[in-house]
């Protein structure tokens, strides 16, 4: 019981930090998991080893980069998933769909899936990158995310939606509406939506891009 209690400890303590992207120090994590701080201690000691937590200069630990690695397999299914959900959003809106994971402070393309019966769409690279918080893909997985200081605005206001709607942001020319995909009530660290050349009808739209995304999170719950 003792292993499996240290284990369980272990697990809670990367969930935590999961959800504190300007890390917590070993005070602050042995008061949210009410536990010493000696365990506290051995436990970061022990992720520290396996490259799942580290520690920047001012004492504050985060998720490390072992952590990448066990998502790959999660990014893989996520992908699989979306695909054929993907698709569908695609030809009902008759714009290009994409799903867009976070990567630290910035948001990849994943999946993209064009419309077969429009002439002109945009053309969405799978592998882009660009900022977090720029771009409606980008702001759509803040917004599934506890508030933090100093957030813009259009974050705030896509949590209250449910969705963002950028317009330029990332392409001139080009409007969006993405959704946060949350999965089990977790923080979101994935994205669903629509972009399209000039203005896209807002009211018609966003209905199925909240579809599209919590399409995904039951699948994947």
């Amino acid at each position: 019981m003792r292993s499996l209690q240290t284990l369980d400890r272990g697990l809670l303590l990367l969930e935590v930090l999961a959800q504190e992207p300007n890390g917590l120090t070993v005070t602050e994590l042995a008061s949210r998991m009410a536990i010493h701080r000696t365990n506290v201690y051995r436990l970061l000691s022990t992720l520290a080893q396996h490259k799942l937590v580290r520690r920047d200069r001012d004492g504050r630990y985060f998720l490390g980069t072992g952590v990448v690695n066990l998502a790959r397999g999660v990014a893989h299914d996520l992908r699989a998933v979306a695909l054929p959900i993907l698709a569908e959003l695609a030809e009902k809106v008759e714009s290009t769909a994409f799903l867009t994971l976070a990567d630290g402070e910035e948001a990849v393309a994943l999946a993209v899936v064009e419309p077969r019966r429009t002439n002109i769409h945009v053309a969405y690279r799978v592998g882009f990158r660009h900022p977090l918080d720029r771009g409606a893909s980008g702001l759509a997985i803040l917004a599934g995310r506890p508030p933090q200081p100093g957030e813009r605005e259009e974050v705030k206001m896509a949590r209250r939606l449910g969705y963002s709607v950028t317009h330029g942001e990332i392409q001139p020319g080009a409007s969006g509406i993405a959704a946060p995909i949350c999965v089990g009530g977790r923080p979101a660290d994935a994205s669903v939506g629509v972009v399209t050349i000039g203005e896209l009808d807002v009211e018609a739209v966003a209905p199925h891009v909240l579809e599209a995304a919590r399409a995904i999170a039951e699948a994947l719950a």
